[in-house]
């Protein structure tokens, strides 16, 4: 118990101010410090008053935690509350439906007549009786006959008349449209008559060929170079293959290969439809091909 007798004490926390000592606890009474006699006799010193600050002060910063908690909750922690955020009225209910977005400008892709090759920067014309398949060769941008046959050696399956796809040349060794076209040919003949890739010879794989046509070429209005097989195959007509490659008129210039396949088999297109197709080919964004298909110097 204290045996500090009632008076007028400094504040131990603010020595401007004197506060009240009933002889037991602390009372609500203040003065500035020099107004009146001090308290001669203190036999011990009252308890410093700081202890009911000091709660205070922490009762304080727990509810401002609390109230920076429940902020952080709702604005998402590490973000700052706008200033006006807790005067701003809520945004007043919608009183209809947002007005739907404009519909885009029809881009190549929307263009019924052609297929697009964004990678390659190119599109392949769509024929009279060709078409986009909804499978195509992979991931290639494909155009293919509507009309398709029973495969000769795999009558469960469907073969089609007709395919062209587009594909960048990798890993050549050589930016040369010739040399990429003659190493390019027997691959594009295995993908079409050969095994497919369930393990699947279609056409019964492929007996021999010939080179019925190579010649440089003007592809969307760059010089490249065709090889054009006819492919004899253990089962059914058998059929055509060509690679066709020429620079792209994008970025790097990268060498665009156009791998066309024919059925040689009754109500197949003609070989000539490959001219008519490379005839077609364009830059996007382009009109005119320039001269393609024709024959040029080498």
């Amino acid at each position: 118990m204290s045996m500090t007798p009632p008076g007028w004490y400094p504040d131990p926390g603010d020595p401007a101010v004197e506060h009240w000592w009933d002889g037991t606890a602390w009372t609500g009474h203040t003065r500035p410090a020099g107004t009146g006699a001090p308290t001669a006799v203190m036999a011990a010193p009252p308890p410093a008053r700081r202890t009911g600050r000091l709660l205070a002060v922490v009762a304080a910063g727990v509810a401002a935690l609390a109230v920076t908690a429940t902020a952080a909750v709702v604005l998402g922690f590490g973000e700052d509350p706008p200033p006006d955020a807790r005067n701003s009225p809520a945004p007043p209910p919608s009183t209809g439906s947002a007005p739907a977005p404009e519909s885009p400008a029809a881009s190549p892709s929307e263009d019924p007549s052609v297929v697009v090759d964004q990678l390659n920067g190119i599109t392949l014309p769509v024929l009279d009786g060709w078409e986009e398949p909804e499978f195509g060769t992979g991931s290639l941008p494909t155009v293919a006959t509507v009309a398709a046959d029973p495969c000769p050696a795999a009558s469960s399956r469907s073969c089609r008349r007709g395919s062209v796809s587009s594909l960048t040349a990798t890993a050549t060794g050589t930016d040369d449209p010739r040399a990429i076209a003659r190493g390019d040919i027997a691959e594009a003949a295995d993908r079409a008559f050969e095994e497919d890739g369930l393990g699947v010879r279609p056409h019964g794989g492929i007996r021999s060929h010939e080179v019925v046509a190579e010649r440089s070429t003007v592809v969307a209005g760059r010089t490249g170079h065709l090889v054009r097989w006819r492919v004899t195959t253990h089962q059914g007509p058998g059929g055509y293959v060509q690679s066709l490659v020429f620079p792209s008129s994008l970025g790097s210039e990268s060498p665009v290969i156009v791998r066309f396949v024919l059925s040689a088999g009754p109500g197949a297109p003609p070989p000539s439809v490959m001219d008519d197709i490379t005839r077609g080919i364009r830059p996007i964004g382009s009109s005119t091909g320039g001269g393609v298909g024709s024959s040029i110097g080498p």
